[in-house]
């Protein structure tokens, strides 16, 4: 398939760059099935803005119903590791020149505090193996997942992110996560749209999924069902920025059956585009059947899946 300049205009891409850069259009070109994904993403998620976003109200006491919905004690006894991981990482990335937090990434945050340390929890408190997110950036996120991830001793983190065409932020993918975690990651190049579906195929149980990329309803609709559909019961969906749009609202409305939240994030600074100037994300458990209460604990003893 064929695109021309006209077609990455439309992507946010300017005309200006794309002839100074013409490596650019090649790799735009090299994959035309993201480039096509890509475009009809953002063109129908642009006809979402009209749409005023849905007024969400947070949960103030959502971390200790969410401990108490898995079966952990709290106070949490891996808060003060949190902590210390949180302020060396902070610290690595401002020693690269990186001033970490809300529109650190182009235009995107870094995953804040609170989103992050309820994805440390999860996965230490459960001891959860297999977690696929969507959207890296500095990959905050993903160094968490890892972080706990070793902590655990064994699991894997596949993560879906199709990067910026420019040079110095496709530099920076992935730059919060440190080597020693590396061999515990794949990183799958591409949108969602097309790799999500193969990659939970591939996987077929998964413990713990993180939606952080394109947030428009369509999207986050699409990577939720994808994604519950593979999710083991007793674990979540993490679904980041959902002040954004409604596909959160109309997802739990879909599975109401199932315990949610609406969880107040926690930047490092301000964040004046957002209502409450901090943001929101929300999480679903998936009710576990009575029959499969015991096995709660973890997903011990399933094959190696990490060469997928």
């Amino acid at each position: 398939m064929q695109v021309g300049i006209g077609v990455y205009a439309v992507l946010g891409i300017p005309v200006r760059y794309l002839l100074k850069h013409p490596h650019a259009v090649t790799e735009l070109t090299s994959d035309p099935g993201d480039t096509w994904a890509r475009l009809r993403e953002s063109y129908l998620g642009a006809r979402e803005w009209r749409i005023p976003p849905f007024p969400y109200e947070t949960d103030p006491d959502w971390e200790r119903e969410l401990h108490a919905l898995i079966g952990a004690e709290w106070p949490c006894h891996y808060a003060k590791d949190f902590w210390e991981v949180w302020s060396k990482v902070l610290r690595e990335l401002e020693e690269q020149g990186i001033r970490p937090g809300p529109e650190s990434f182009r235009d995107w945050n870094d995953g804040d505090a609170a989103f992050v340390r309820a994805i440390w929890c999860l996965i230490l408190h459960q001891d959860l193996k297999y977690i696929v997110e969507t959207g890296v950036a500095h990959g905050v996120t993903s160094r968490f997942a890892l972080e706990a991830l070793a902590r655990n001793g064994s699991g894997h983190l596949w993560s879906i992110d199709l990067p910026p065409l420019e040079h110095q932020w496709k530099s920076r993918v992935g730059i919060a996560v440190s080597a020693p975690l590396q061999a515990r990651w794949t990183y799958i190049k591409g949108t969602s749209r097309l790799r999500l579906p193969e990659l939970l195929g591939k996987l077929g149980e998964v413990d713990l999924f993180v939606h952080d990329s394109l947030h428009t309803e369509r999207n986050v609709r699409f990577e939720l069902e994808q994604a519950w559909g593979a999710l083991r019961p007793g674990s979540a969906l993490v679904a980041d920025d959902i002040d954004a749009n409604w596909g959160f609202r109309s997802f739990t409305q879909a599975f109401s059956g199932h315990h949610s939240m609406v969880c107040e994030a926690e930047p490092v600074r301000p964040d004046h585009r957002r209502s409450n100037h901090k943001g929101m994300f929300g999480i679903i458990v998936k009710t576990e059947p009575s029959s499969l209460r015991s096995s709660l604990g973890g997903a011990a003893g399933r094959p190696s899946l990490v060469n997928v």
